[in-house]
């Protein structure tokens, strides 16, 4: 298991130089040369992401737009990351009072998934949640928390060798 926190990685933007549409792979040589290494060997991927104007964190977002190259490799040339495993994913978000708000931040991670062929568990969501450690005092954080895992496990070992 490998936790990876985007802030903390060198990562430019996308050029939109559509080299990757090509290649399949991208031209620029950040901290995404060892997220495409891990997106193309992982069999469970858990986005965890804090909303901020009802969608997920600029760092977040330019990480999924950084994957024009997965998507280009899938639908243009059909080289579909993953080798055909199935692979399992899930978001997790907090933010402020507005439910509503999860919605469009949960459309972006479902449909990078999508790309990235990873098989979309569901997500968890949490609002009221303004401040670092406020989670812990959830009521039901970590019993849903274990749930969503445990479906992650189950889907997983059900599907094991079926390509998604």
């Amino acid at each position: 298991m490998e936790k990876v926190v985007i802030g903390k990685l060198d990562l430019r933007g996308c050029r939109e130089c559509d080299r990757c549409m090509e290649t399949g792979s991208c031209v620029v040589s950040d901290g995404m040369v060892k997220i495409y290494d891990l997106l193309r060997n992982l069999d469970v991927l858990i986005i965890a992401s804090p909303v901020f104007f009802s969608s997920v964190t600029a760092q977040t977002k330019m990480l999924i737009d950084r994957c024009q190259c997965i998507w280009a490799g899938k639908y243009l040339l059909n080289a579909p990351i993953g080798g055909g495993r199935r692979r399992v994913g899930a978001f997790l978000a907090v933010g402020g009072r507005q439910k509503s708000s999860f919605e469009h931040a949960a459309a972006v991670v479902r449909t990078f998934f999508v790309s990235a062929n990873i098989k979309y568990a569901g997500e968890l969501t949490f609002s009221g949640i303004d401040e670092k450690g406020a989670i812990l005092r959830h009521p039901t954080a970590l019993k849903e928390a274990r749930e969503l895992g445990s479906r992650l496990v189950t889907i997983l070992s059900a599907d094991s060798g079926n390509p998604s």
